[in-house]
């Protein structure tokens, strides 16, 4: 046995296992709050380099940016592998230097309605062919007068068919979608004869109307021949110029109405003489009512003005079945005092008592109590006077 063998561990100058795990352990609960912030905060850092670096999304509805159902990257990267350039843009000044090329199409969707008259002009003058998904009417009128809104698509219809000689609809057979449909020159996916369609558009083809989304979103785009139309109709330019206006696009000399302007002609004569007629009633009524009269509180009111208020109340409102409620349960509730059939005791228990104390039949008697509702007023006042002199009689023997 050597010399260190035979000294004890603690002379040697070490420190034994179990001390070193409980200092470790010590030290981890006393900063136990900075190790948890700095998780946190790894874990923040970790996320937001994750977005940084990641792939841009777009949560709008039909970019092509965006994965989701109601996104159109599907359309986008069927387009791309066909041969199609695909430039994204959101503003008016974006969308017109990217359409310096005549043959280039342009797809404008403005559910909002951001663009005036005179920018609608700039871009259809710009482009080659223009498709407008799901337009309002203002947009309509301001790329083409001869096209106008024609209702929706019904909610039954599954499939329709193109039904005209137009040969991107004729190519892409029927299609499955609902949304507005328009009237214009030509009309294809018609909801009846000779009626307004899903795709609209001019006679020279320069001009189209799409009039629902879900020909391109992602999650209707595999159904019947939806991805067919929609890639026929796009896909026809090796250029397309994907534009959704935004708020950069409203004009700057376009202000929010005031209510002067929205309020009719009228209104300017009417309205001082209705604020008189108001007052006039307010003086009125407030002289009907007279002064107010202050009482020391507590004030005591007695049992039969309370009833006779709250009967004047459901007269008021014409609450007769409220009221015949209210009756039947206080004749009820009299009913089980006097025969000592307790708070709890059952409408069934009542009726039976009364029926042996009266002689009669329990049906009869359970039809004038409980399952009698009247209707009108004089009805609720026969009915009254019939459990009163039920209760009476009841109650006299």
């Amino acid at each position: 046995m050597t010399l260190k063998e035979q000294v004890p561990e603690a002379l040697q100058g070490g420190t034994p296992p179990h001390r070193r795990v409980s200092a470790l352990w010590s030290w981890f609960r006393r900063h136990l709050v900075w190790i948890a912030l700095g998780v946190v905060f790894a874990a923040f850092v970790t996320f937001l380099v994750v977005e940084r670096f990641s792939a841009p999304k777009d949560s709008r509805s039909l970019s092509t940016r965006n994965p989701a159902p109601d996104g159109a990257m599907a359309l986008a990267e069927i387009l791309g592998r066909h041969g199609v350039g695909i430039t994204p843009t959101d503003t008016l000044e974006d969308t017109l230097a990217a359409l310096s090329d005549d043959d280039s199409t342009v797809l404008l969707y403005d559910p909002r309605g951001f663009l005036d008259r005179s920018q609608l002009q700039d871009v259809r003058a710009a482009a080659g062919r223009v498709v407008v998904v799901a337009p309002r009417l203002r947009t309509l009128n301001g790329l083409d007068p001869d096209f106008r809104p024609g209702g929706v698509v019904p909610e039954a219809t599954k499939n329709l068919e193109p039904g005209c000689g137009q040969e991107d609809a004729e190519q892409a057979g029927p299609v499955a979608a609902q949304g507005p449909v328009y009237l214009g020159p030509v009309v294809c996916y018609a909801t009846r004869s000779d009626g307004p369609g899903l795709y609209v558009s001019s006679a020279d083809g320069h001009f189209v109307v799409l009039g629902s989304t879900e020909l391109l979103e992602n999650q209707h785009l595999a159904a019947a021949g939806n991805a067919a139309l929609a890639t026929r109709t796009l896909g026809s330019a090796p250029n397309l110029v994907w534009y959704t206006p935004g708020l950069a696009d409203v004009a700057s000399d376009r202000s929010t109405p005031t209510l002067n302007q929205l309020a009719p002609p009228w209104v300017a004569f009417a309205g001082p003489w209705l604020a008189v007629i108001a007052i006039l009633a307010i003086l009125w009524r407030g002289r009907r009512l007279g002064p107010l009269v202050f009482e020391p509180l507590p004030v005591v009111v007695k049992a039969a003005e309370t009833a006779e208020g709250r009967a004047r109340l459901y007269q008021d409102s014409r609450a007769v079945e409220r009221a015949a409620d209210n009756l039947r349960a206080g004749t009820l509730a009299r009913l089980a005092k006097h025969f000592n059939l307790g708070t709890d005791a059952t409408a069934e228990a009542i009726i039976d008592a009364v029926a042996r104390r009266l002689g009669r039949q329990s049906p009869a008697v359970r039809w004038a109590l409980i399952d009698s509702k009247p209707q009108t007023e004089g009805q609720l006042v026969q009915w009254a006077q019939q459990i009163e002199r039920i209760e009476q009689e009841a109650t006299a023997r």
